[in-house]
């Protein structure tokens, strides 16, 4: 297992996620008001993943392990790093349907869409009209 240090990202590092998601994940663009917490090791960031905050909740999005690093475990441990944060407020997440096992053993359980806020769930309705294969889940303590 690799050794990395997690912790939330610090915002004069806040380019650095943007080159990150730029290189692995062109599609993902972290947003200055969203809580981002990281995985590094001694030289580069190894994973991230973004809060983005509502009123009375909030969304896990945008997780990335580096791809060279995916399958060790890594999304894992930044799942329980982030921990903290995931319980401040209830939070839901869309998971790639392929991915439902390693967001069930974090804690999160499938939920149908009616019961996401309004608001994510015609989000996640539209994600899978682009073709996203998405399955709505919340974090249960």
């Amino acid at each position: 297992m690799i050794k990395l240090r997690f912790h939330l990202l610090e915002p004069l590092r806040f380019p650095l996620i943007n080159r990150f998601y730029k290189s692995f994940y062109p599609a993902g663009k972290a947003k200055k008001d969203e809580i981002i917490w990281i995985g590094e090791d001694n030289s580069s960031i190894i994973c991230c993943v973004r809060f983005k905050q509502f009123e009375h909740y909030q969304l896990l999005t945008g997780m990335l392990v580096h791809p060279e690093k995916r399958g060790g475990g890594v999304a894992k441990q930044l799942l329980t790093a982030s921990t903290a944060q995931v319980t401040q407020a209830p939070c839901f997440c869309f998971a790639y349907s392929h991915l439902e096992t390693l967001y069930q053993q974090a804690g999160f359980i499938v939920i149908t869409d009616s019961e996401l806020p309004e608001p994510l769930e015609s989000r996640i309705r539209r994600y899978r009209q682009n073709g996203k294969n998405l399955i709505a889940m919340r974090y249960q303590h």
